[in-house]
């Protein structure tokens, strides 16, 4: 048994109704659930957590669900789109040492009519995460959306790391991915 664990925050869906209903909610499906039984299979124990009103991130709340898990120098985090910016900030702030940060289609740049989103997403990217992070890797696709290939760049002109861009993955959704295995950031981990 691994004495490492895995934490994987989703990201942040912009239509309330469809989020809400359980029948067309997805943005915490697509790959994430294949990824976390494989991590478990392999004796990783991984937790994929609901963040709270996720079409309305809110940075603290998020926090606080978030610290509900333990996250030390043996831990991966994933984040995909939002998620991603608030694992970076949360470890900016925190400044905790963890094993791997595994970013997925990064997400930093809000629509200029989303406050909530605004508050979430604007804030300095410390880039001495980059020196308690051993392992930083962000997964991009050749058809991203523009603003996703500008907060890629943004998260790693701070911070360095692994840039993976991968063929018609789109913002790493099922819908645009096809798909709920995802063997490259599995192979990223193991």
């Amino acid at each position: 048994m691994s004495n490492k664990n895995c934490i994987i925050i989703h990201g942040c869906p912009s239509d309330e109704p469809r989020a809400k209903n359980p029948e067309t909610r997805s943005y915490d499906k697509h790959w994430m659930p294949w990824v976390k039984q494989k991590l478990i299979e392999r004796g990783i124990d991984t937790v994929t957590p609901l963040m709270p009103e996720p079409w309305a991130p809110d940075y603290e709340k998020f926090k606080t669900e978030f610290e509900k898990y333990e996250a030390n120098e043996n831990t991966i985090l994933i984040g995909h789109s939002c998620g991603c910016a608030f694992l970076v900030r949360w470890l900016g702030e925190t400044k905790r040492k963890i094993a791997q940060l595994i970013l997925v289609a990064p997400w930093k740049i809000p629509f200029a009519d989303d406050e909530a989103r605004q508050s979430f997403y604007l804030y300095p990217i410390d880039a001495t995460i980059k020196e308690r992070v051993p392992s930083i890797v962000m997964f991009t696709a050749d058809d991203e959306e523009l603003d996703g290939k500008k907060s890629l760049q943004m998260f790693h002109a701070a911070l360095d790391g692994k840039i993976i861009e991968l063929t018609g993955r789109g913002h790493y959704t099922y819908g645009d991915m096809k798909t709920e295995e995802f063997p490259e950031l599995l192979e990223e981990i193991i």
